[in-house]
């Protein structure tokens, strides 16, 4: 089994989907107005529009802009950069300026337009990069 895809269910696809352009780096693909996807080499980041929600059974489902419970996780090459470079993008929405973590990452925690965690990390110890060694 293999993790394919994390998506998010929004109200406003564009905004989103501009907003991990911008932070990420990589040009979304639009498939259609309400559904834009992220690829990267192991994964891709879905963004749906809840209109989307009526192919599953409609909008009772998910509720977009309600995360409470997930961090979404993007090991960068090197997170003080990533932070350099974003930090005035970012500064409104910065949980966390670059930090080492217990467990030998360093992270730079952020929420996007509808309010999702998200982590960007670079293992710093020994341990932490043998963990993500490829």
């Amino acid at each position: 089994m293999n993790l394919i895809s994390i998506r998010f269910i929004t109200d406003d696809v564009q905004k989103l989907t501009e907003f991990y352009e911008k932070v990420i780096g990589i040009k979304a693909t639009f498939y259609t107005k309400d559904f834009a996807e992220l690829k990267f080499e192991t994964a891709t980041l879905a963004i749906g529009s809840s209109r989307t929600l009526a192919f599953f059974g409609g909008n009772e489902i998910l509720t977009a802009a309600q995360n409470r419970s997930a961090i979404i996780e993007f090991q960068v090459a090197d997170v003080d950069k990533s932070y350099a470079d974003l930090a005035v993008f970012l500064k409104e929405i910065i949980i966390q300026k670059p930090t080492t973590m217990p467990w030998g990452n360093r992270s730079l925690l952020f929420c996007d337009p509808d309010g999702n965690l998200i982590n960007f990390f670079t293992p710093v110890t020994s341990e932490a990069m043998q963990k993500f060694a490829r």
